[in-house]
This record gives structure tokens, sequence and C-alpha cells, in this order.
């Protein structure tokens, strides 16, 4: 994978559950497109998952699982540097000469570390220097550019900033990653109307099977007053074009059932092919494990030399 003409494109993914369409349109499917336009590292975020999943046997399966869905869609291994966060022990070590430049109170401004307070949580370690191990790994592979919602902005800030301290403490060594905010993504609704959402129980799965799909499609909230169920259109603007749609619920209004049939008819042709494929690869789960291990290897490459370059600048070399 040549990187000469080629900008850094980070992303990470924490391995807490199955995806679902919301998950595919509003970020998995803009990795697969920028592959030819930027040099890739997608890394499987299972230390940030500690904080919230203390279960070794789920956390493992989570692990395969995630890289067997990135891998279905058509990631590639060959143009994306495909890996765990937790076989580059180099990001670990970074997070914690980042701890030790950075104060309590600017990581107490931290969204996720307030929310938790808010709700009267006791809040682990883990999750408040959470933003300092995602500085780590954005900042560890010069990254240029890192995918983000509008919502998660903050955590290309935390990174910059952090980057700039430790700029301005040792000298200049790390680059300034700018957050790459796809801007006509729109919210991907989910069954109910709210943002589709795992915590809402409002999804329909990626990789779902004909009958899950069918159940979920069919329980999409419908009300509406104008004879289009607006919660169905949302969802059928993701797989096919706004201007078929137009001719087909003015067609059809009022006919729910129709037009929730044509949905589900839509939305089988898009995902069977990715649920077909899927099923091929956990068939040999050593090609994944083997697609991580030299991912690893590549991942490694890059973070050991940067730890030389951040070692002599603080002095334990």
């Amino acid at each position: 994978m040549s990187s000469k003409y080629k900008k850094t494109l980070l992303s990470g993914v924490k391995p807490t559950g199955k995806p679902h369409i919301g998950n595919y349109f509003g970020a998995m499917k803009q990795l697969v497109e920028q592959e030819d336009s930027y040099r890739g590292f997608v890394f499987i975020a299972d230390y940030h998952a500690l904080t919230t999943l203390q279960n070794a046997k789920e956390l493992r399966q989570n692990i395969i699982d995630i890289a067997l869905d990135y891998l279905a869609i058509g990631l590639d291994p060959e143009k994306t540097v495909i890996f765990k966060q937790s076989d580059v022990p180099e990001v670990t070590e970074l997070a914690w000469i980042f701890n030790c430049i950075t104060t309590v109170p600017y990581l107490q401004r931290a969204h996720a570390y307030k929310d938790a307070i808010a709700k009267g949580k006791e809040v682990s370690v883990g999750t408040f220097e959470y933003p300092m191990l995602m500085a780590a790994d954005i900042l560890m592979y010069d990254a240029d550019v890192v995918p983000v919602g509008q919502d998660q902005k903050q955590h290309v800030e935390y990174a910059r900033d952090t980057a700039e301290k430790f700029n301005r403490i040792f000298g200049d060594t790390f680059k300034l990653p700018e957050p790459l905010i796809l801007e006509n993504v729109a919210v991907v609704p989910g069954i109910d109307g709210q943002k589709m959402s795992k915590s809402y129980n409002n999804t329909i799965g990626l990789f779902a099977e004909p009958e899950e799909i069918q159940k979920a499609v069919m329980g999409i909230v419908t009300d509406s007053s104008s004879g289009v169920p607006e919660n169905v259109l949302a969802i059928h603007k993701l797989f096919r074009p706004e201007a078929e749609l137009t001719a087909l619920y003015e067609a059809n209004k009022g006919k729910y059932k129709v037009l929730k049939e044509a949905l589900l008819a839509d939305i089988e042709v898009f995902i069977a092919p990715l649920r077909e494929k899927r099923k091929k690869l956990v068939s040999d789960e050593k090609a994944v494990l083997k697609i991580l291990a030299e991912g690893a290897e590549k991942a490694r490459v890059v973070a050991q030399e940067k730890m030389k370059v951040v070692r002599e600048k603080v002095g334990v070399n």
C-alpha cells in the first residue's frame, strides 16, 4: 500500500454490538468509498470497549464480528490497514505520556464524562481518560483526516489540542488532524422515527435475515396525515432515488402496507449480497485473523517509528 501521494485517514470502531443500516450509511460506507483517496487505518477499538464491556468471551466474539462486518461491506485489506487497537501497545504508552501533560479540568469538559456525571454515574478512570487514548490512536499514525459525525467532532478537537500542547512543550512532533465531517449524510431514522440507535431498539440490522427485516419494516411507525408514511419514506430514500420514490408514493397514497412491502423488497435486495458475503467469511475465520495480524504488523511499524521520535523528545530513550 503506497502512501507517497496519499493523505492518511484514520477511523476506529468499538466492538460493542451488531451494526445496523444507520451505522452503514452514517459511517461504514464512506470508509470504503474513501479507500482510493486516502491511506487508510481502521482499528477495532477493543481497549475503548473495556469501559463498558467487561466480558472476555463476548468481547473476543465482538472483535471477530466487527472485522467480518467491515470485510463484508467491501473494505480491502490491501488498501486499508485493518487491525486491533490492543495489538499496538505503543498507543497506550503514548496515551500515558499525553496524560502527563493534560490537566483534570481539561478532561472534565469531555461530553461523555459530563453526560455520565449528569446521570449520577460513578465514572471509571478509563472513561475519564478516554479522550487521551483516542488522541493517541489518532496522532500515532499522523492522521490527516478522521471521519466523524458532527456530534463526535470533539474527539478530533482533543487530539488537535493535545498535539499542539505536546509540540509546544517538546518540539514539533505531531500533525494536526482535521475532522472529515460528512455533511451530506443525514441522520438515519429508526423504525420509530427517532435516530436509529441500538439504545432505542429501533434498528434494521445490516446483515439481517429476511424475516428480521420484515418484522422491522412492518413495525415502522406510520403516523401521517398526508397519506405518505414519512418514516417509511425517510428510510426508503437510502435505497432508491428520490425521483422514483416520489412517483411510487404518489401512486400509493394511504396504502401503507404496499409501501412498506416495496421498502422491504428494496432493503432485501441491498442486504442479501452483504449477508451472503459475510457468511462466506465466517466459514474461514483463520483468514480474518490473518488479516488482523497482518494489519497489526503494518500499524506497529508506523507506531514504533513514531515512538522512537516521541521517546527522544521527552527524554526517556
